[in-house]
């Protein structure tokens, strides 16, 4: 499963099997093997905070993406994030955008 089939299926599950299935494409899918538990953590928490207009199949906006992209680079000291981390996470965000 891909991100456009979830999001196409995102009216049809219950936020519980949406959340797995969220959950299952990140830390599953070969795409996003080089990112590391810390990371998709950081993904992960990106992705719960949006899950409300996932759900209703909305995405994210431009935006919000752009906006979510600046703090974490402003953080990426901290968080521990290469150029690399951040490229990926930004692709993720990215297929999620409406």
């Amino acid at each position: 499963m891909d991100v456009k089939d979830l999001m196409s299926n995102a009216k049809n599950l219950t936020d519980d099997e949406f959340e797995q299935k969220l959950n299952d494409l990140v830390r599953n899918n070969y795409r996003y093997s080089n990112l590391n538990e810390g990371n998709k953590k950081i993904v992960l928490d990106l992705v719960k905070k949006y899950k409300s207009y996932l759900r209703k199949g909305i995405g994210i906006s431009s935006t919000n993406l752009r906006n979510e992209s600046y703090r974490l680079y402003q953080n990426r000291l901290k968080l521990g994030l290469t150029q690399e981390d951040l490229d990926d996470i930004k692709e993720i965000l990215g297929e999620l955008r409406s």
